[in-house]
């Protein structure tokens, strides 16, 4: 979907009205002038046939009205040809000097003239005013777009600056991260909407940083508290194990062992999202993954078995890329504990290298995951898993926190998860 600019659009929206306008005021004005010049024209033969019957006729002759014909073409005196009251109408008559037919207006009305009747008839020629009214709406039609490139060229400029905070506002909400960067400070404005929207992002963001801050630190502290309590409960659990126990008592004590296990990964878990929250994994050097993995392929090979998976490795180029090397770790064994958590029995791993890219491929559920909600912290996609939910969370982190991408598809039964450097 393309979107729009606001600006852009009101802009649209404007001249999308001022053409519908033009194109309706255009031929209306020009039909108004048009009838316009015509009712002047009828008012002008009325006029003159006036002024005839006043002052020219009175003491006409026969042949007075022969020389009036002679020398007066538009304005002729006829015998009556029975017209009873002034009459106009429009005619299309021929002219021996434009050699063509052209618009005229012709005037008919009685007259008498020494007791006898005759007939005026006059006409105007109405080529005059095509041209007149074709120049009055070439130029209306220039000044309306003038006017209408004023316009928009006066909007632009002007929207530009009003809302000139709005889009600085804009820019830093998009710029902001609750966990990496300080409260933005958003530029005054006098506009009234544009000031009551930043002082409600500003105590938006203020209360949620806080919420955001305490939250972090109680996961912290509850992390580092839940430390020694575990590491006692787990000595005294192995002190147990040791003992002489009864069937019952030893499966007793193996759940409770494997209960405990699952705590420890899970504190350490949270320890870890939280020092990456606080960034302190910043130094960085230079690691080839391939070397990392084939050094501890019989460590994962060894966690495979249970499964009696296959693990391949095609190594198409040499990858090498720059992190630190405690964060990198983490992420190569979560995507292998994940390939084999998530597994089938004798189901199989897939791990390539290409440029700049590190893939692990596994089988699993014959169904894709849910990718909105799979790398979301403590998201399970089979609840009664032994995980804690915050591998891939882990995963998602560390590639944030480096600017790389992580990216999982579903094909061929394959599961698919991409790391991009």
């Amino acid at each position: 979907m393309n979107n729009k600019k606001l600006l852009q659009k009101t802009t649209n929206s404007f001249l999308l009205f001022a053409v519908i306008i033009l194109l309706i005021s255009a031929p209306l004005f020009y039909y108004i002038s048009q009838w316009l010049y015509i009712y002047e024209t009828d008012e002008v033969l009325h006029f003159h046939k006036g002024a005839f019957i006043k002052e020219s006729h009175k003491d006409f002759t026969e042949q007075d009205i022969k020389a009036w014909n002679k020398y007066n073409h538009e304005v002729m005196i006829v015998p009556d040809m029975g017209v009873t009251k002034d009459s106009i109408v429009g005619k299309m008559i021929y002219d021996s000097i434009a050699a063509e037919k052209e618009p005229f207006r012709v005037l008919y009305a009685p007259v008498n003239i020494n007791g006898k009747k005759y007939t005026y008839t006059e006409r105007i020629n109405l080529l005059e005013m095509e041209g007149m009214v074709f120049s009055i709406a070439g130029m209306f039609l220039f000044m309306i777009i003038m006017l209408l490139i004023g316009i928009i060229w006066i909007s632009k400029a002007t929207a530009a600056k009003i809302w000139n905070p709005f889009y600085n506002t804009l820019n830093q909400i998009q710029d902001f991260e609750i966990d990496k960067n300080k409260a933005p400070h958003f530029i005054p404005t006098d506009i009234d909407e544009f000031d009551r929207l930043n002082k409600s992002l500003e105590r938006l963001i203020e209360k949620n940083t806080a919420i955001y801050k305490s939250q972090r630190e109680f996961v912290e502290n509850a992390a580092h508290e839940l430390q020694t309590p575990l590491a006692l409960f787990q000595t005294k659990i192995d002190t147990l194990a040791q003992m002489d126990l009864n069937q019952e008592q030893s499966i007793l004590i193996s759940s409770l062992n494997s209960d405990i296990s699952r705590l420890n990964r899970l504190n350490k878990n949270l320890l870890l999202l939280s020092k990456i929250d606080n960034e302190s994994y910043l130094e960085k050097s230079p690691i080839v993954l391939n070397d990392y993995i084939k050094k501890h392929l019989d460590f994962f090979t060894e966690q495979a078995n249970a499964k009696n998976l296959t693990i391949i490795t095609e190594f198409t180029t040499s990858l090498s890329i720059t992190g630190n090397p405690a964060l990198t770790e983490v992420l190569i064994n979560n995507l292998f504990l994940n390939a084999i958590r998530h597994n089938e029995k004798n189901g199989r791993i897939i791990i390539t290298t290409l440029d700049n890219e590190l893939t692990f491929l596994n089988t699993g559920q014959k169904t894709p995951l849910v990718v909105d909600k799979l790398f979301n912290r403590f998201s399970k996609t089979n609840p009664s898993s032994q995980g804690n939910g915050l591998g891939l969370a882990i995963i998602k982190k560390i590639t944030e926190l480096n600017h790389w991408q992580i990216n999982y598809s579903f094909n061929n039964e394959l599961h698919r998860f991409s790391v991009k450097f």
